[in-house]
Formats: C-alpha cells, structure tokens, sequence
C-alpha cells in the first residue's frame, strides 16, 4: 500500500477520543494502563514472536549491531516494559495541576491550570519499547496518540498496538487513543509532518537523520528530541577510581542510546594515571580508542592496552554519535579547554564531571548549556525512568515548552482560568 493516508480521518477519530478521556477520571485511566500492561503480559507470546521475525529481518539486511540491540525484545525486556506502564500508573495525574494562582485588585480569581496537548503525533525508529511507552505516556497524560514507528520495527508495532488497542476497549475507552500510520510507511511519516491543525504536537526520536527531517519538513510544531554526543570530563582533582567506574558505565553498559559517553576528556595532570587504568578496562571490552596524540602515546607506552583498538582520532570524531563500542578520547589542559571543547562539540543533551572540587563542579554546570549536566555519576542515569518520571517519550534538547527526559508533566500544556463576579475591565 502506498497511497497517502486520509490523515484527517485519523486526526478527526484521534481528537473524538481524547473529548472521551478529558471527561475520565484519574482512576479510569489508571484501569486502563494496569489493562495495557496485563496484556502486554498476556499476550507476550504473540508480541516476542512478531519481534523475533524483525529481528531476523534485521540481521538479514546486516543493520547494526546496536539498532539490533534496540529493536530486540526478548521476555525480561517485555516484562520490563509492562512494569514501565505500571510505574506511569503509579504518578501523579498531570491533568488539572494549578501551576499558579492569585486574585487580582480587580477581584479575579486566576489560576493556570494543566491540560492536556490533545493528539500527539509519534515518529520513531526501531524502538518498540517506544510505541508502548508513548501510549502509557499519552493516555495519562489526557492525550491521544498517532504513531509511525518505522519498517524495522512493523511487525512488532502492528502487534504491540493491537494488544494495547485491544486493551482499551476492555477498559471502557475508546481504541483510537492509540492509532498507527505504519500500513503507509514513508507516506504515512509525511502526512504527521504535514497535519497541521490534526496534529497538535509532532515528536521526533531517533536517530540524527530522523530528527533532522522531520525538523525541515513538518508543517506542525515539533519538540525536537536530540542525538547525543555526551562528554565525560575527568578533573584534576576527582577520585580516579571513581572516575573509571563513571567512565566504563557511561560508556559500556548500553551502547545504542543517546545518553551513552561518546567522548572522554581527561585533565593533563592525571592523564597518564587515570588513562592506563581506564583504557586497559575499556579495549579489554572491546571499546576503539579514537584517541588524540597525547591519549595514543599513554596507549602505545603500555602494552597491557590492546593496541589494535586504538587509533588515531580525526576532526569527525569529536562530533560523532558511535552508538557503538567507540570512544572518543581527548587529553585537555584544564577545565577552560574541557569547557570550550564541550561547548564546540555538544549536541547539548548530557556532560559529565568527574572531581572533588566544588568550584570545578559549579564551573561545568553553570558555563555548560546542555539538558542535563552530571557531577560525579553516569551519563545514563538522563532517563525519564531514572529520574523518577516513569516512562519518558523522549529527551528534548530544545528550549522551548520541555528541555531533557519528557515525562507526564511535558506532555501537557495550560489554560489560565479566570473568575469573577461580573467583573468588567475598565
């Protein structure tokens, strides 16, 4: 099928539905998510086998090792999954929030009060964990959902979104909360991007070409989520076997996602020290050393580092995002050249200070502008569910209206409401 979808069908069907769940009551949404995740459960057999066979399909086409990684579903992940969709039951209901209130001279009585942002649009690749998280993260948040989550991913969505449509129904709301342009493919990806006044939101997650187009092209207002060349500064003064276990965790404990380390700086003073200890642990899992002259050198003098995975970095490497076993490595002067290094390099999304100087560490986070900056702890813990919001539907690196993880409350917008008692202006 290639024909481009009747978009406003969809918009019109997704917009009826959320009238239905802005009159619902927190405890109706919440039936309805503990009735997503209890079938997710349920009906795993058909979700891991549908994934199964995009992932074969996957390694057939040769897709990366690390998009395999994100696409692959297998029994604990699921289970996993479905408890995500319990945890976003478990928050608080975002819907009906007063951000502020006072009352006027005039007598007024205004409150800005939380509401939802109405449909939702989704356009993701290879992450079927996405395709539930988005739906728990809308239905809660008072919002319906559209999603176009890519052909790597096709079998697995078109079963995913079935059982959690399904479970809707069971729940006493309606099935189109949660709706699907993927039977269009490409054409369905454009007709989101050109929905304007059916898609009140467009959210893009993925990888930078993704983000990048839906950016040039959608006729909507996007919340850009961002690719994640995150930095790991390792400080004259920090505790160096600290510093190892932040830089391996960082780096090593999931390669294929955003808030994984791509580049490491380490302090001249402690280079030598931290480098033979960290670059050791590092090739011995098999990460590429893309390594600056002064890091190569500490490398070549010590023969307990494999050689064959280090080698020269080239200009391209302090701006890439790997989302593999690479690592850019880079000896700095000082805080001043790890700072203007970061600030010319960063996608804004996570940096890191190893120290124990407060000064250093006050320094990094007020003279650095990315979404989130860590002092003394992983890049991996920039996670909605790390952070305590449940599931995220992604991590903004814009400025405007969300910046970082996206949970319940990015996922609303305002009304200001304003009582009086006949009052007229003057």
């Amino acid at each position: 099928m290639t024909d481009v979808p009747d978009i406003s069908a969809l918009t019109d069907a997704a917009r009826v539905a959320s009238r239905v769940l802005a009159t619902s009551t927190s405890r109706v949404k919440d039936r309805a998510l503990e009735a997503m995740a209890t079938a997710l459960e349920d009906r795993a057999e058909e979700v891991l086998a549908a994934n199964a066979e995009d992932v074969a399909r996957a390694r057939a086409e040769h897709m990366d090792d690390a998009l395999v990684d994100r696409l692959r579903l297998d029994a604990p992940r699921l289970t996993a999954v479905a408890a995500a969709v319990r945890e976003v039951a478990a928050l608080p209901d975002p819907v009906g929030r007063v951000v502020r209130g006072s009352v006027t001279e005039d007598g007024l009585r205004v409150t800005q009060v939380a509401v939802p942002l109405g449909v939702i649009g989704m356009i993701y690749e290879a992450r079927p964990n996405v395709t539930v998280d988005a739906a728990s993260l809308a239905l809660k948040s008072g919002n319906a959902v559209i999603l176009r989550g890519g052909t790597a991913a096709e079998a697995t969505n078109r079963v995913t979104i079935t059982v959690l449509r399904d479970a809707l129904v069971s729940a006493d709301l309606p099935a189109d909360l949660i709706q699907t342009v993927d039977p269009w493919g490409r054409a369905g990806a454009t007709a989101l991007m050109e929905a304007r006044g059916g898609i009140d939101v467009l959210i893009p997650r993925g990888g930078a070409g993704l983000i990048r187009s839906v950016v040039d092209h959608a006729k909507v207002p996007v919340i850009e989520t961002g690719t994640g060349n995150c930095h790991v500064y390792v400080d004259a003064g920090a505790d160096l076997a600290q510093a190892e276990n932040i830089v391996m965790n960082s780096k090593t404990q999931r390669v294929g996602v955003c808030n994984a380390a791509e580049t490491l700086l380490v302090h001249h003073d402690v280079a030598e020290e931290f480098l033979v200890q960290a670059l050791t642990r590092l090739t011995t899992v098999g990460v590429r050393i893309h390594g600056d002259e002064a890091t190569v050198a500490i490398a070549r003098a010590n023969p307990g580092i494999d050689q064959d995975l280090v080698v020269d970095a080239t200009e391209e490497d302090w701006g890439r995002e790997y989302l593999s076993m690479d690592l850019a490595v880079r000896v700095v002067a000082d805080l001043d050249e790890a700072i203007e290094h970061i600030r010319r390099h960063s996608t804004g999304h996570t940096e890191a200070i190893c120290t124990r100087s407060i000064d250093s560490a006050r320094r990094f986070r007020t003279e650095l502008d990315s979404a989130a900056i860590a002092i003394n702890a992983s890049t991996r813990f920039t996670d909605g569910g790390q952070l305590g919001l449940g599931a995220e539907i992604g991590i903004s690196t814009q400025k405007l209206h969300a910046r970082g993880p996206m949970g319940l409350e990015e996922l609303t917008t305002t009304t200001w409401v304003i009582e009086g008692n006949g009052a007229i202006r003057s």
